[in-house]
């Protein structure tokens, strides 16, 4: 059995072993995506094959759409290379329940994969057909500059040589667009679908920023800048999207060999990568999204995939609701404890009793005061699920090594939002523990020590240089060691959304780091204080 085009027209292979298969013509499909695309989406990864790729697909079935996806990979395009060419875009969709249950399905919806390829991008951002573009690149692909407010040197390149120099997610997205406007300024969406607090807006900025280092280098007309924020030429919708998506699970790989499925191993790309031609995630999905598409979109409402369309204001409310309390903050304090503690499964952890409380108390309890009730979707009910049900699947192959990548981008959403909060309402945020020690975890775990002082190995974030060196002279055992060298970054409005100090956290902080420093077994002691 072989994921090919030519190899799911043997269908009674596939049907025996109750895999769902294509029911409509694929190469039909395929060659009206290509002759007139509608939706393009950057960022080639797991969370966009598997939900976004599903969504397509049912719209595929039942009729309401007739192209599918052109899928652009900017950073990692190995993944294009090993992964989407030789099974011709096909994924194979796996749902993990939580009974140790499957549902497999092979989705047909990503009809062509490229790389950064600047002709065939400005062939479809010139075509009138063009609905959205849409972006799962995580919370760094937005980013222009570092931490000291400064362009990175890869993006003070693109600025410099203009759209012809555009290398990264960014700077190809505004190219692309700059060509759309050039062709005759039709209309489109610009869809961020990441982890970000109002991630349209984080997009729009973006792509403004560089549009207008552009315009003052001269090299897009002043009209570009005047499309961009015409809302009847472009959008940029907030949104918010929830499906966890660990990386492919060794046993899947083994259990699809072995009925007789070719080739499903998993890869490593140089950019270190794992990914594979199938996507195991977990069954409950939602995605929450502005309904404002000035040249039309997917019939989004006309299946029951979790899609939910509403207005920006109700956007804000989920999105805050999900990524500030209910589950992102969870998971990062999940994530750093478990790489400290010896964790390789999230779900194991959830047995832990000071983990599990832990996330008691930053979510329901510490993060749930804050929280806006969206209308669309309970809140308490949301954190129940994520709490009692998602987080504890023992089917869910997920890691908190996975989950702690690119923390230093990521803790400014999660928690800062709430802090903000705290200090909106009550002047400071003296009032919460739980997400202070989800802090100061972070800070203990940059050590890359675990809790029996045993090296382990960090993973991958963009700050990881600057933030190692920053602790490189504190010791586990010797609190000693802690001599203020927290400061610059506890401070640092960049990273967190605001300076700790000044919302009245930055010495508590500092205080429980060092708790969690005093020598081997003193994160479990520092937990059970807090939270046992």
């Amino acid at each position: 059995m072989n994921l090919t085009l030519a190899g799911i027209k043997e269908t009674n292979a596939w049907e025996k072993h109750g895999i769902r298969l294509p029911k409509y013509d694929v190469e039909a499909m395929i060659s009206k995506t290509k002759a007139n695309p509608t939706w393009v989406h950057f960022g080639a990864g797991n969370i966009f094959r598997i939900f976004l790729g599903g969504v397509a697909e049912d719209l595929l079935e039942a009729g309401f759409m007739e192209t599918g996806i052109t899928c652009v990979e900017t950073f990692d395009e190995q993944i294009i290379d090993d992964i989407y060419a030789p099974f011709d875009n096909l994924v194979l969709s796996i749902l993990l329940k939580a009974d140790g249950q499957t549902d497999k399905r092979v989705l047909a919806s990503l009809a062509e994969g490229i790389k950064a390829d600047k002709a065939r991008l400005a062939e479809i951002f010139r075509n009138p057909s063009l609905q959205m573009a849409s972006f799962t690149i995580t919370e760094k692909g937005y980013a222009l500059k570092d931490a000291n407010g400064d362009f990175f040197p890869w993006i003070s390149g693109e600025v410099a040589g203009g759209p012809a120099a555009a290398m990264s997610a960014m700077g190809i997205a505004t190219a692309s667009i700059y060509e759309r406007y050039l062709a005759g300024g039709y209309p489109v969406a610009m869809v961020s679908m990441d982890n970000c607090a109002h991630n349209g807006a984080i997009l729009k900025g973006a792509v403004t920023t560089m549009a207008e280092q552009w315009l003052a280098l001269g090299f897009v007309e002043a009209g570009f800048l005047d499309y961009l924020n015409d809302e009847s030429k472009v959008t940029f919708p907030w949104s918010m999207i929830d499906k966890i998506t660990p990386r492919p699970a060794e046993s899947i790989a083994a259990e699809l060999a072995e009925l007789g499925i070719a080739d499903m191993a998993p890869v490593t790309t140089e950019k270190r990568t794992f990914i594979a031609p199938f996507v195991n995630a977990e069954v409950p999905q939602y995605l929450v999204v502005e309904d404002k598409f000035p040249n039309g979109r997917p019939a989004f409402e006309k299946i029951g995939a979790g899609v939910y369309l509403t207005d920006q204001e109700t956007v804000n409310k989920v999105e805050q609701m999900k990524v500030t309390t209910c589950l992102n903050p969870l998971h990062t304090a999940l994530a750093v404890y478990g790489c400290v503690l010896g964790y390789t499964l999230i779900a194991d952890q959830m047995k832990d009793e000071q983990l599990k409380n832990l996330v008691l108390q930053i979510g329901p309890v510490e993060g749930m005061p804050v929280v806006t009730d969206p209308g669309i979707l309970s809140p308490d009910e949301f954190v129940d699920e994520v709490i009692n049900v998602r987080l504890p699947n023992p089917f869910m192959p997920d890691a908190p090594q996975r989950i702690a990548t690119d923390t230093s981008q990521k803790v400014g959403i999660r928690f800062g939002e709430t802090i903000k909060a705290y200090v909106a309402k009550d002047g400071d945020a003296k009032k919460l523990q739980a997400i202070p020690l989800a802090l100061a975890g972070w800070c203990r775990y940059l050590l890359a020590v675990d809790d029996d002082a045993q090296p382990f190995e960090l993973s991958d974030d963009p700050m990881l240089a600057e933030l190692t060196a920053l602790v490189a002279g504190i010791k586990v055992g010797e609190p000693a060691s802690y001599t203020g060298q927290l400061k610059p970054l506890l401070s640092n409005a960049n990273v967190f959304g605001v300076d700790l100090y000044e919302a009245g956290l930055g010495e508590l902080v500092e205080a429980m780091f060092v708790e969690l420093i005093a020598g081997p077994g003193a994160v479990r002691a520092t937990l059970v204080k807090y939270v046992g």
